[in-house]
């Protein structure tokens, strides 16, 4: 087993204020670094266009450092390397794994013969794949901006994950060639975080279960530019009575109502170090659960916070 030091992230995105399922997974993502003496770095993901908003970045920076938890080295502003990413996105298209696309949302929905009610994304048909040279012969020839799009070759792509075993993905049967940049040149998710994690040395991506399809894609992004895949651990959710996983965009609690509130974060620390199999006291800080700190602890199933959970996390000290 490899020795060396892993260094994981923190890497929330400033689109709204984090809430109880996010300081899971932040305190999950620290503790299973600092707990094997790793490096932990701090990544703000604020390429959503004009959903990212700087008071938003501020909020987030305060919630992580009243729950107690630090980092190493400055805050990566990911907006503050577009030429960088831009350049990654350029040497997919070199390459020849990437291809300009003009198609909109409703063109790729028109493409379709049979869309599945409930879809999250729907799949792209590959309508533009060998259709122009550049992005700039598709603007000459149409008038249209053009995106990129990531060739996805065919078959499987299995995706090991320490917490849920090996995971297979058929990338193209699912959502077929996904976008790596924007037609306004804003590079896309899936390539920023690939390209970022790889420039600030991320070895250990620990984050919700709901992003594990992610990964199938980020490991193909991996493969096509060279770069190594980190350590995989995705997280059960924490979700609602109801079991309605907690969202930025519903009306649910927030760490900065809690903080607000006069909540002690050591209680929110306990809670989060209770529901992820290890032993405490009411009140703890990061620090003081790092000693029996194990992955192998960690419940496979969703976190349900029940509505008196709720109402003690509440209360005020």
């Amino acid at each position: 087993m490899d020795s060396t030091p892993p260094v994981g992230r923190l890497a929330p995105s400033p689109t709204g204020l984090l809430h109880l399922g996010h300081a899971r997974s932040f305190l999950l993502a620290w503790w299973s670094v600092r707990a094997r003496g790793g490096r932990i770095v701090l990544r703000m993901e604020d390429l959503d266009g004009p959903r990212a908003r700087s008071e938003m970045i501020d909020a987030a920076l305060v919630d992580l450092t009243w729950l107690g938890l630090d980092w190493d080295g400055p805050m990566l502003l990911q907006s503050s390397g577009l030429e960088r990413l831009r350049a990654e996105a350029g040497r997919l298209s070199d390459l020849g794994a990437a291809y300009p696309c003009i198609c909109s949302r409703a063109d790729v929905r028109a493409a379709l013969s049979a869309p599945h009610e409930g879809d999250v994304e729907v799949r792209y048909p590959g309508t533009c794949r060998d259709r122009f040279g550049s992005r700039e012969d598709a603007r000459k020839l149409t008038g249209k901006d053009a995106s990129l799009r990531f060739r996805v070759p065919d078959g499987e792509t299995l995706v090991k994950d320490e917490l849920r075993g090996e995971q297979s993905f058929d990338v193209g049967g699912t959502v077929g060639d996904f976008m790596v940049m924007r037609r306004d040149g804003t590079p896309a998710y899936q390539l920023a975080v690939v390209v970022d994690d790889a420039a600030q040395g991320v070895t250990e991506v620990l984050r919700g279960d709901d992003l594990l399809p992610s990964a199938a894609r980020q490991i193909l992004l991996q493969r096509a530019l060279g770069l190594t895949s980190p350590r995989w651990l995705h997280v059960p959710l924490v979700v609602d009575a109801s079991g309605r996983r907690f969202a930025k965009r519903a009306d649910d609690l927030s760490l900065a109502e809690l903080r607000e509130r006069g909540v002690d974060p050591r209680r929110i620390v306990a809670w989060a170090a209770g529901v992820s199999g290890l032993d405490g006291d009411e009140r703890m800080t990061p620090e003081q659960c790092l000693k029996d700190f194990s992955l192998a602890r960690l419940p496979r199933d969703p976190v349900r916070l029940t509505a008196a959970e709720l109402a003690m996390l509440k209360t005020a000290p």
